[in-house]
């Protein structure tokens, strides 16, 4: 009886091992999570934001031509919009420029997001 070696049959999976370790999920678990958080507590004061400089714009347009009267429109809008509660008609600043109400405002928003850990978002705009 004679034992002939062949050679190993050549197979087309691949050699190595593939697919994602424990230590890779947890990372990218964690970096998603921590992006979540921030973006839950940021997209508040975008819209915010987004809001007060819609309110200021309409303001310039319509809102009267003292200063008094601006604030005080400004201040009705915001007893109206729920979201605004950053600044109020004492924060803006009003001006001319080239007989057109120009009105700016800026506030700056801290945002806790975890433990000592806060963001700073200095916020600025003006009427259109």
């Amino acid at each position: 009886m004679t034992f002939r070696l062949r050679p190993p049959a050549v197979s087309n999976r691949p050699t190595g091992q593939r697919g994602v370790t424990l230590i890779g999920l947890v990372f990218w678990a964690v970096l998603i999570s921590m992006s979540a958080l921030v973006a839950m507590r940021v997209l508040p004061t975008v819209n915010e934001f987004a809001t007060i400089k819609r309110a200021v714009t309409k303001v310039a347009a319509e809102g009267g031509s003292t200063v008094t009267e601006i604030r005080a429109a400004f201040d009705r809008i915001k007893d109206i919009e729920y979201s605004i509660q950053s600044i109020t008609g004492k924060d803006l600043d009003i001006t001319k420029d080239n007989d057109r109400v120009v009105v700016s405002f800026a506030y700056d928003k801290e945002i806790e997001l975890f433990g000592p850990v806060s963001l700073l978002i200095k916020y600025r705009g003006r009427s259109q």
